[in-house]
């Protein structure tokens, strides 16, 4: 049974790594750290909300000092392989894979393009892993020609179509994936189908604020169905309701930029009466951490710094706010791919952040989040992985 006006705020600032997870070296990982790397390429970090909350207590950070008063801070790994969006938000919600999801580091095979190309009426260029820019900027110019769709993958279980909105329309690239969603089951079953639709023209080609992703659902059950049935709304911010195929988010609201994420969010801090907002600041990995651009990567720290000042002090004593990650996407390592990497915890609840209380350090698993987010919101525990970080907390 929900409990009465108690309200839970996750915010997963997406890519934001802070180490190498101990496997990381079988993914070619070793040495990783994205928020250390960031933060010594642009000279030191100006944080002052994080950095009290207790980001510098984490992990050396340069420019973000440790906190004398830290909320709940620690490192959160990931039990099971993987280290993409599906992978870090279904285990933040208590989903672990017993297997990765298939990739196809040298493309798509022919046989499989063919049923793509047969189920979607596209014919397809490209079909290699790449960088998204990249894709657009190599064969956006054949696509306006041609009218074939771009077709791309990655380290991840992704296959990503993009297409020009003047030479494809976006409903018409939607339908596309959908269809390919539809078709990839089985051995061929990845994580997500994202659609990438792209304006401008040759030598200034930008992908527009359209991405829509094509998630598989849950193989198991979540915390968010275990909250969903506990009678709590579940609000996803940005592209949680895609990863979670839909399932058990009651409502869905704007974030396909960190700017409208943030505003979602504060509004829902000012007139949700309970419930849990589930957010994905989408810039800092599909933005800056894949163009390994620091100075942006920085830029957008610097703004959710900012969102966060003014949104703690609104926070109501019962409530719970988490700052966490999903994976990494190291800028001072080889490659633009994700980085397999610990995720930041900072947790408080309003009464601890107005009495500036201090936490406690918490090392342990993504799947924890979902955990603490049942316990202070529905009182009970579930059988899936993951504990409460929040045992002695009852603000």
């Amino acid at each position: 049974m929900a409990t009465r006006e108690r309200r839970a705020f996750v915010l997963v600032i997406d890519a934001l790594g802070v180490g190498a997870l101990p496997d990381a070296d079988a993914y070619g990982d070793a040495g990783a750290d994205t928020l250390a790397h960031v933060a010594r390429a642009v000279g030191g970090l100006e944080l002052p909300a994080l950095e009290e909350l207790g980001l510098g207590s984490i992990e050396p950070v340069a420019g973000v000092a440790p906190a004398d008063r830290p909320a709940i801070h620690g490192r959160l790994g990931a039990l099971g392989p993987g280290k993409d969006s599906v992978a870090g938000h279904w285990e933040l919600m208590g989903v672990v894979l017993d297997e990765a999801l298939p990739t196809f580091p040298a493309g798509f095979p022919s046989d499989l393009v063919a049923r793509l190309a047969e189920a979607t009426g596209h014919r397809f260029i490209c079909n290699r892993p790449a960088n998204g820019i990249a894709a657009i900027d190599d064969f956006g110019e054949e696509h306006l020609r041609s009218g074939a769709l771009i077709l791309y993958t990655s380290q991840d279980s992704v296959l990503q179509l993009a297409a020009h909105v003047d030479r494809v329309s976006p409903a018409d690239l939607y339908a596309a994936c959908a269809a390919a969603r539809a078709t990839l089951r089985g051995e061929a079953a990845v994580g997500r189908v994202i659609a990438r639709p792209f304006a401008g023209s040759p030598g200034a080609f930008a992908r527009t604020d359209g991405r829509r992703d094509w998630a598989l659902a849950p193989p198991t059950r979540s915390y968010l169905d275990e909250l969903h049935d506990a009678g709590v709304p579940v609000h996803g911010v940005g592209k949680i309701a895609d990863l979670f195929a839909g399932r058990s988010v009651d409502e869905s609201h704007a974030g396909a930029t960190n700017a409208a994420a943030l505003a979602s969010v504060a509004a829902l801090a000012d007139e949700l009466g309970r419930g849990f907002v589930f957010a994905n600041l989408i810039e800092t990995d599909q933005v800056y951490g894949h163009r390994k651009d620091c100075a942006g990567f920085a830029r957008a720290l610097a703004k959710i710094d900012m969102a966060l000042s003014a949104l703690l002090p609104r926070l109501r004593p019962a409530d719970l706010l988490v700052v966490t990650a999903d994976h990494g996407v190291d800028p001072a390592h080889p490659g633009t791919d994700h980085t397999r990497e610990y995720a930041p915890l900072l947790a408080t609840t309003g009464a601890m952040a107005a009495a500036k209380a201090r936490g406690w350090r918490h090392d342990g698993a993504l799947s924890d989040v979902g955990a603490s987010v049942l316990a202070h919101l529905a009182g009970t525990a579930a059988p899936l992985p993951g504990v409460s970080f929040l045992e002695t907390v009852r603000a």
